[in-house]
């Protein structure tokens, strides 16, 4: 998970991590973010990035996204997988693998 600032950074980030082969799908959602940053409440509109990947990609795809993000501190969270679809886990595999 990431979240980016503005529409066109998180897509500007998916595009340029399936591109990469580090993620097979990134799905792309508004939300509204309340967190405290350097000792002051704030609360944004922002965009969340559900990146899709194998978890061998992490270390390569946190460096992407430090590289592209606008943020001092990108958001980069890693979810396991607990079970899913065969046939999906199957083309998410030959996406980031191939």
């Amino acid at each position: 998970m990431v979240t980016a600032p503005s529409r066109e950074e998180a897509a500007a980030i998916a595009r340029s991590l399936v591109e990469a082969k580090l993620a097979a799908c990134v799905n792309i959602f508004p939300i509204h973010s309340i967190y405290t940053w350097q000792e002051e409440l704030c609360a944004d509109d922002e965009w969340q990035l559900i990146i899709k990947t194998d978890l061998d990609k992490f270390d390569a795809l946190e460096a992407k996204v430090r590289e592209l993000h606008s943020y001092e501190v990108p958001e980069a969270i890693a979810l396991p997988i607990v079970s899913g679809s065969a046939p999906y886990l199957q083309w998410m595999n030959e996406r980031v693998n191939s």
